[in-house]
């Protein structure tokens, strides 16, 4: 597990998953009332597991305020229902995609849609498949978006592939879901999948979104 502290109040680890057979990065936010975890997993190690518990119960204790799970698509529910237990804390879904979050990680305490205040002064955006949202952090100016943006090895983001879409959905149409992200103040992009973008975040966005 490698842990990165990107601002106060905002961490991102990277951990290995074994249903994906590649590390993931998932993303902590710790705002005056709540903390939000967004993607969360638990490493598959027993000592890793063991010291993540350990780093998590002590935030958790330290900053004394309610225990948030966001999940951007269905497939990044991952540990969310772990963490949920283990805090008594909530679980949101975005609204068309609570019957796939509900299979894989049981009871949703709350439903929201694009648009609906989030804990933590989290928003949720628009994504361009119906069952996912990308996650913006105005108070870190940072994008976290869950698979349809991706890390791209030249140290940018780049378009999940066309086979990752819905029917009758490919790269131009999500270029015109994503483009509202263009006009936010985007300093990061916190990717799940390949290494986050950490300044310079609108740019690395408007080259992914060119046609």
């Amino acid at each position: 597990m490698e842990v990165t502290r990107i601002a106060d109040g905002l961490w991102r680890w990277r951990t290995y998953y074994g249903e994906w057979r590649d590390e993931v990065g998932s993303t902590y936010v710790e705002a005056d009332d709540a903390i939000v975890l967004i993607d969360p997993l638990v490493p598959e190690e027993r000592d890793e597991a063991e010291r993540f518990w350990r780093a998590l119960d002590r935030d958790v204790e330290r900053a004394g305020t309610p225990v948030h799970v966001l999940v951007t698509v269905f497939w990044h529910v991952r540990s969310a229902a772990a963490v949920v237990r283990r805090y008594r804390g909530r679980l949101h879904a975005a609204s068309r995609a609570r019957a796939p979050i509900e299979r894989r990680a049981g009871l949703v305490s709350a439903i929201f849609r694009p648009g609906d205040p989030l804990p933590g002064g989290v928003e949720a955006l628009p994504s361009g498949r119906a069952t996912e949202v990308v996650f913006w952090l105005p108070a870190h100016a940072a994008v976290v978006p869950g698979d349809v943006l991706l890390g791209d090895a030249g140290g940018g983001v780049r378009l999940c592939p066309e086979s990752w879409l819905p029917s009758g959905v490919g790269h131009a149409e999500l270029r015109k879901a994503l483009a509202p992200l263009l006009h936010l103040p985007v300093e990061r992009v916190l990717v799940s999948h390949g290494a986050p973008v950490l300044e310079h975040g609108r740019d690395a966005l408007a080259k992914a979104l060119a046609a």
